[in-house]
């Protein structure tokens, strides 16, 4: 079994599929999206969060040290990439002032952790769902975990936003009960402007999976392919006029019936604080959350041409 880089795992969560679930974060995403709500889990590899307001002085992570380095102060600097035990001095920090994000897992290791909710996921109809960063950035680590999971009969969901080989992503589409699949831009050029990645790529694993949804098995998918939801994070002045819903909405119908519906995520600015606490620039510092009505308006454009359309969590 292989092993990937996981840098959170959050019980009892509503938002990310049917029922109570758990979400599993993969680390590693290429896309570079403005209102990124985990800055954390870009880098693919796994990080020390430094808090000095936290330390105790009790110098235990300068005891632990392999390289004999103050921690306090270098933790995840350049020094630290020769460590042959990286994330040994936040180990060994009582306070938390270090903190280790992003750890090796196997399969095995994980799948303990997800049965001890396996009764919440019966009563409720729920499961795991692996997001991140991007899931399909680790996809023999992923292929594996859902494998796994239909191996015990836990229901699984994963999050994307398509940027991969169109093989993986048909592959995981294959292997997973559930594709939630992000659109951010729905103009490729604009959406490559800003997400520095070339967003075509996205866009045509979006339409390959909803085929795929709607023609029921084939040879790489005996069992069928996964239905698709389409999330679409709201965020005023991105991705908010009506003639870019309007054109969400067109494309979305058209890809067929293998997409259920559309969830519309709206922006809000709850993860500053990572930006901060992770010393990185937050670039929507100025901009406001949508309110309601225009919340509600967006779902009108976007339900208009007969997909069911709601506001997601």
């Amino acid at each position: 079994m292989s092993s990937g880089i996981v840098f959170d795992i959050r019980k009892f969560s509503v938002h990310d599929g049917p029922g109570i679930r758990t979400a599993v974060f993969l680390k590693g995403c290429p896309l570079d999206c403005p209102w990124c709500h985990n800055p954390e889990g870009r880098d693919p590899r796994p990080a020390i969060l430094r808090r000095a307001e936290r330390c105790i002085l009790c110098h235990a992570c300068d005891k632990a040290c392999p390289l004999g380095i103050d921690p306090r102060r270098e933790a995840g600097g350049p020094a630290c990439a020769a460590c042959p035990d990286f994330g040994a001095c936040a180990r060994a920090c009582p306070a938390e002032s270090l903190q280790l994000v992003g750890r090796r897992m196997a399969v095995d290791e994980l799948m303990q952790e997800l049965r001890k909710d396996r009764p919440f996921y019966d009563d409720s109809g729920g499961g795991v769902t692996f997001t991140g960063g991007e899931p399909l950035s680790q996809p023999g680590f992923l292929g594996d975990l859902l494998d796994a999971c239909r191996a015990e009969g836990i229901h699984t969901a994963v999050e994307t936003s398509g940027y991969a080989k169109q093989s993986v992503v048909l592959d995981v589409a294959a292997r997973t009960d559930l594709l939630l699949f992000d659109l951010k831009i729905i103009d490729g050029g604009k959406a490559s402007e800003i997400l520095g990645v070339d967003y075509g790529v996205c866009l045509g694993n979006l339409k390959e999976a909803a085929r795929a949804a709607a023609t029921g098995a084939t040879t790489l998918a005996p069992r069928g392919s996964a239905p698709v939801i389409v999330r679409m994070p709201f965020i005023p002045g991105y991705n908010d006029s009506g003639e870019e819903l309007a054109a969400v909405s067109d494309f979305v119908r058209a890809a067929g019936p293998g997409i259920l519906g559309i969830h519309l995520l709206p922006y809000h600015s709850s993860a500053r604080g990572k930006y901060k606490l992770w010393n990185i620039d937050y670039r929507l510092a100025a901009l406001e959350a949508p309110d309601d009505a225009a919340i509600e308006a967006a779902l009108a454009v976007l339900s208009a041409g007969g997909m069911p359309a709601r506001k997601g969590g």
